[in-house]
C-alpha cells in the first residue's frame, strides 16, 4: 500500500504559479511511474503529466511549455510546476503511482486548483 499525500493548491490569478507536491509514503525505488491527473467540474479526469523512475516524462499537450514535473527520489516525493496558469486549468488534481510490484495503482485526495481571470 502506498499513502500520496498532494499539497500546494489554492487559488492563483491568470497568468500565475503554483507548485504542487506529493509525499508517497513507500520508497520511490518500489514505484514505477508517478503522475498527475486532474478533474474539472462535470469533466472526465485527465491525465496532466507522467514521470518514470528513470526520468521519462510525458505531458497531456494542453500543459506542454507550461508545467514541468519532477521527483525527488530521496524526498519520496514527486512536484508539479505549473506557469502561465489559465483559468482552464482549474480542477482538483490528484497524484497517481503505479507500483512495480504486480502494476498497483495508487490515488492522493487530491488539492484543488482554481485559476481566476
Amino acid at each position: 500500500q502506498v499513502q500520496l499525500v498532494e499539497s500546494g493548491g489554492g487559488l492563483v490569478q491568470a497568468g500565475g504559479s503554483l507548485r504542487l507536491s506529493c509525499a508517497a509514503s513507500a520508497s520511490m525505488s518500489s514505484i514505477k511511474t508517478m503522475g498527475w491527473y486532474r478533474q474539472a467540474p462535470g469533466k472526465q479526469r485527465e491525465l496532466v503529466a507522467t514521470i518514470t523512475s528513470g526520468g521519462s516524462t510525458n505531458y497531456a499537450d494542453s500543459v506542454k511549455g507550461r508545467f514541468t514535473i519532477s521527483r525527488d527520489n530521496a524526498k519520496n516525493t514527486v512536484y508539479l510546476q505549473m506557469n502561465s496558469l489559465k483559468p482552464e486549468d482549474t480542477a482538483v488534481y490528484y497524484c497517481n503511482a503505479e507500483s512495480f510490484f504486480l502494476r498497483f495503482v495508487f490515488w492522493g485526495q487530491g488539492t484543488q486548483v482554481t485559476v481566476s481571470s
